[in-house]
C-alpha cells in the first residue's frame, strides 16, 4: 500500500508534484493556526529536541558542511539585503532626477 503511493507521487509531473506539495503546505498551516499555545510548545520543543539529538549524532564532516551551507545562506541572505538597498538608492536617484529634470 504505502509502495503504491510512493510510486505514484514519482511517476508524477512535476505540476502535480507541486499541486501535491502546496495541498500539504496548505494543510500545515490550517493546522498551525488551530493549536492552543501549549500544543505549538509542545511542537516547536519536540522540535528542538530532534535538531538536538541529530546534532549530537553527526560526524565532524556533516557538521562542517552544515555550518558551511549556513554560512552561505547567511551571505547569500546579506547580498540580497545589499542589492535591495543598491536597487531602492538607485530608484530613488532616478526618481530625484526626473523631478528635477
Amino acid at each position: 500500500m504505502v509502495q503504491r503511493g510512493q510510486d505514484r507521487r514519482v511517476e508524477g509531473t512535476e505540476e502535480q508534484r507541486n499541486s501535491r506539495l502546496s495541498d500539504m503546505a496548505q494543510r500545515g498551516q490550517e493546522k498551525r493556526a488551530e493549536e492552543t499555545e501549549e500544543q505549538r510548545n509542545s511542537r516547536l520543543a519536540v522540535m528542538a529536541q530532534r535538531g538536538q539529538r541529530r546534532r549530537a549524532e553527526e560526524t565532524d564532516k556533516q557538521r562542517d558542511s552544515r555550518l558551511s551551507a549556513m554560512l552561505q545562506h547567511a551571505r547569500e541572505c546579506r547580498l540580497n539585503i545589499i542589492e535591495g538597498q543598491n536597487h531602492h538608492q538607485k530608484q530613488t536617484f532616478y526618481a530625484a532626477r526626473t523631478v528635477l529634470i
